[in-house]
């Protein structure tokens, strides 16, 4: 998972956070995407640079347009990685039940 860090770093920022919410709806230019922000064009062409390289969104040329969307990959690597803690969560959790349950038997 070598993007992992680049990927947390990207989504600490909310305005990132949005455009990524916003292409999970679909593909979008980035004029789309700028649209419901109160900042230039160049400034959100700079958010989804570190999107891209944190490998969260991937972008295509169509023309003059640039399109962007999720890159299935760096999704994948922070559910893969957020998976491990869960699992890690439930054992703990299933270890606590155990105890529990030699307590209420201790009764």
């Amino acid at each position: 998972m070598p993007r992992l860090d680049a990927a947390f770093s990207a989504l600490a920022d909310p305005t990132r956070r949005a455009l990524l919410a916003r292409l999970a709806l679909g593909e979008a230019t980035v004029m789309e995407l700028a649209e419901p922000f109160d900042m230039t064009q160049p400034a959100i062409s700079r958010h989804l640079k570190v999107l891209e390289g944190a490998g969260l969104i991937e972008r295509r040329v169509e023309g003059t347009k640039r399109p962007c969307r999720l890159a299935a990959g760096g999704i994948t690597e922070i559910d893969q990685w957020l998976a491990m803690l869960r699992d890690a969560l439930a054992t703990n959790y299933d270890r606590l039940d155990q105890v529990l349950a030699g307590l209420s038997r201790d009764d």
